[in-house]
C-alpha cells in the first residue's frame, strides 16, 4: 500500500482535487438523494471490494488495479467533503453579507 502511495502521489492529488471540484459543484446542484437500500447496496459493494483487496483474492495486475482504485478512492472523497464544506461556508457567509446590506 505505502508503495501505491508513494508511486502514485501525483495521481493521488488529482484525485483529491477533482473530489474538490466535484463537492464544490454539488452544493449548487442538488440532485435527487440516493434511498436507503441504494446506499446500503453500495456501502456492501465497497466492504466487499476491501475485503478482497486485503485478502489478495484477486492475483496479479487486476488487484494491483483493484487496490488503487481504492486508495485514489480516499483522496476523492475527502475532497468532495472539503470541496461542499467549503463551498457550503462561502454560500452561508454570502446569504449573511446579502442579509445586512
Amino acid at each position: 500500500m505505502a508503495f501505491l502511495i508513494a508511486f502514485h502521489w501525483g495521481w493521488l492529488l488529482g484525485a483529491l482535487l477533482i473530489g474538490l471540484a466535484m463537492g464544490w459543484v454539488a452544493v449548487v446542484h442538488r440532485g435527487p438523494r440516493v434511498s436507503r437500500p441504494v446506499m446500503l447496496g453500495l456501502s456492501a459493494l465497497a466492504m466487499a471490494l476491501v475485503a478482497i483487496a486485503i485478502t489478495h483474492v484477486v492475483p496479479g495486475r487486476p488487484g494491483y488495479w483493484l487496490e488503487l482504485l481504492l486508495v485514489m478512492f480516499v483522496p476523492y472523497l475527502l475532497g468532495c467533503t472539503i470541496g461542499s464544506w467549503l463551498r457550503a461556508l462561502v454560500v452561508a457567509r454570502s446569504m449573511r453579507l446579502g442579509a445586512a446590506g
